[in-house]
C-alpha cells in the first residue's frame, strides 16, 4: 500500500499520538510497522504526524495486524465494523460478504448493522444452549435435570466467563492495596486489620485445604498447600469479605434452581474475585500481550501458579478492553473435562470424554512439559493450542498427588501474539490435527480414533470388511 490510496473514513481521523503509542506499545520501530501494514516509512510518519488522516485501507490494515488495540481507537463505525467482521467470520457466512460490503452496510445502514450483531450473538448465544440440550440427550444424561454443579458450570459459560461488576470491583481493591505481586503477607495483614481475620496453618493431613472459622475469625490453611495456593486462598477468603453484596446480588439473580447451586456459584464467584485480586485486569491484559502470553513469565510477574494463569486469561472479555479470546479447559487422568471455558469458537463436550487426538491428553501423561498443537475442528476453524501436565502434591507419602493437565488456546488468526504457536506452520492445511467436540458430537467419517458413532448418524457395517472402525459413518 503505497502513497494516499483509499477513500477516507466518512469522518476524517487524525490518529498520530494513537498510532505512535500502538507502535511503541507493541516494540515496533517505524520501519518494522510500516512493513506490517504494508505503507512506506515516509507514509506512516505522515499519519503518526497528524499529516494525513486514517484512510480506510489504512484502517483495515490496522484492524488486521492489531485486531485487539486498534477496533478501540477508531469511532462508534470503527468498532461496528470490527463487530460485523467478528460475525461474518462465523463459517454460516463463508463467502458471503466481501470487505467492501461490510464498509457499505456499517456506513449506510449502520443501526441495522448494530441489530445484525445483536442478532449473531443471539444466535451463538441459542446454539450453544441447544448443544447443550443435544449432547445431554445424545448421553442419556438429562435425568431429574442437570446438577447443581452443572448449572454453575453452565451459567459461568453463558456469562462468557466474565463477570463485570466483580471483576471492576476486585480490580479496584488491587490498585488500593497497590502492591506486584500481592503476597500471603500483604493479604493476611489485610484479613487481619479490616475484618478480624488471624491466618494460622495446620499440620492436619485430615483437614481441609482452607477452613474459615467464622465466629472466631480464624482462617486455617494446610501447611502442605504450594505458595501459590496458600495466597490464592487467601485472596478467595478476603474477596468473601470484601465482596460480599456483590457476589449475594448476582448469586440471587442468576436464575438457579436449588440453594446448592447458589451456594456453589457464589464460592465460583468468590474463585473468580481472588483470581482478578491476584492478576488485576488492565494490568494482567497489557502485561499478557508484552509478554506474548507467556505463561511462565506471567507466572513470575503476579505470584500465582500455571493454572492460574491460564484461567484469568481466559476471562479477559471486558467490552472495550478485551483480551484475545482463549479457551481453557482442565483434564484429569481419566480424561474427565473438570474445568472449561471457550471465548472462542471451539465448545467442549459436557458429558462424556473429549476427542482422544487433542493434545491435552497426552500432556496428562508427561508433567512439567509444554506440547502444542495446531488443531482444526469439523467447521474448517483452525485453533493453536498448548497444554502442559501438572502434579499437585499431596504432602504426604500416605495420600497420592493430584494429576492433571492445563490447556490454552485461540484461533490461528492470533497466532502471533502467542508465544506458543511459533513452532508452528499456521499457514500449513495439512500441518493442522483434525478434531471434534467428542466422538457422539463429530460428523467426521475418516477418524481412526473414533471411540462412539455419532448420536446424530446412522452407521453402516460389512461383515465382510473389518478396518479400524468396525464401522462406517453413514
Amino acid at each position: 500500500m503505497a502513497g494516499d490510496e483509499g477513500r477516507p473514513l466518512r469522518h476524517r481521523l487524525f490518529a498520530g499520538a494513537e498510532l505512535r503509542a500502538l507502535r511503541r506499545r507493541s516494540g515496533l520501530g517505524q520501519g518494522a510497522m510500516a512493513q506490517r501494514l504494508g505503507l512506506s516509512v515516509s507514509y506512516l510518519s505522515q499519519l503518526e504526524n497528524d499529516d494525513r488522516p486514517v484512510t480506510r485501507k489504512v484502517a483495515d490494515a490496522l484492524t488486521r495486524a492489531f485486531p485487539l488495540d486498534w477496533s478501540g481507537q477508531v469511532d462508534d463505525a470503527g468498532r461496528r465494523l470490527a463487530a460485523m467482521r467478528d460475525a461474518m467470520a462465523d463459517p454460516l457466512f463463508a463467502d458471503m460478504a466481501a470487505p467492501e460490503a461490510l464498509h457499505r452496510a456499517v456506513e449506510q445502514q449502520p443501526d441495522l448493522a448494530e441489530r445484525f450483531v445483536r442478532l449473531h450473538a443471539a444466535y451463538r448465544r441459542g446454539e450453544m444452549q441447544r448443544q447443550m440440550a443435544d449432547e445431554a440427550i445424545g448421553t442419556g444424561a438429562t435425568g431429574g435435570g442437570r446438577l447443581p454443579w452443572e448449572e454453575v458450570r453452565d451459567w459461568f459459560h453463558l456469562a462468557g466467563n466474565y463477570v463485570d461488576g466483580i471483576d471492576r470491583a476486585a480490580e479496584a481493591l488491587a490498585g488500593e492495596l497497590d502492591a506486584q505481586p500481592l503476597g500471603e503477607a500483604l493479604i493476611a495483614h489485610v484479613l487481619k486489620a479490616r475484618h478480624g481475620v488471624d491466618v494460622i496453618a495446620s499440620d492436619d493431613e485430615a483437614a481441609a485445604m482452607r477452613r474459615f472459622d467464622r465466629a472466631r475469625g480464624l482462617l486455617t490453611l494446610g501447611r502442605a498447600l504450594p505458595p501459590e495456593t496458600r495466597c490464592f486462598a487467601l485472596a478467595h477468603q478476603l474477596a468473601l469479605l470484601e465482596f460480599r453484596e456483590p457476589i449475594a446480588g448476582v448469586a440471587r439473580d442468576a436464575d438457579l434452581r436449588s440453594s446448592e447451586a447458589q451456594t456453589l456459584l457464589s464460592v465460583g464467584l468468590a474463585n473468580y474475585a481472588a483470581g482478578a485480586l491476584l492478576m488485576p485486569y488492565d494490568r494482567f491484559r497489557e502485561t499478557a500481550r508484552a509478554l506474548r502470553h507467556d505463561i511462565d513469565r506471567l507466572c513470575q510477574r503476579f505470584g500465582v501458579s500455571f493454572e492460574q494463569a491460564c484461567h484469568r486469561l481466559s476471562t479477559l472479555q471486558r467490552p472495550g478492553a478485551r483480551g484475545i479470546p482463549f479457551f481453557f479447559c482442565r483434564v484429569d487422568m481419566a480424561g474427565n473435562i473438570t474445568k472449561r471455558h471457550s471465548a472462542t469458537r471451539l465448545q467442549f463436550a459436557r458429558f462424556g470424554g473429549a476427542c482422544p487426538l487433542w493434545i491435552v491428553h497426552e500432556a496428562v501423561a508427561i508433567p512439567d512439559r509444554v506440547l502444542v498443537q495446531l488443531a482444526e475442528t469439523p467447521d474448517g476453524v483452525r485453533y493453536v493450542q498448548m497444554a502442559k501436565g501438572l502434579v499437585k502434591a499431596s504432602g504426604s507419602y500416605a495420600r497420592s498427588p493430584r494429576r492433571y493437565a492445563v490447556a490454552l488456546g485461540c484461533e490461528a488468526d492470533h497466532a502471533a501474539e502467542f508465544i506458543y504457536a511459533d513452532g508452528l506452520d499456521v499457514a500449513s492445511r495439512a500441518a493442522a490435527t483434525p478434531i471434534g467436540i467428542s466422538c457422539r458430537l463429530c460428523p467426521r467419517r475418516d477418524c481412526d480414533q473414533r471411540a462412539f458413532p455419532p448420536s446424530d448418524r446412522a452407521i453402516q457395517v460389512d461383515p465382510d470388511v473389518r478396518d479400524v472402525v468396525p464401522y462406517r459413518v453413514a
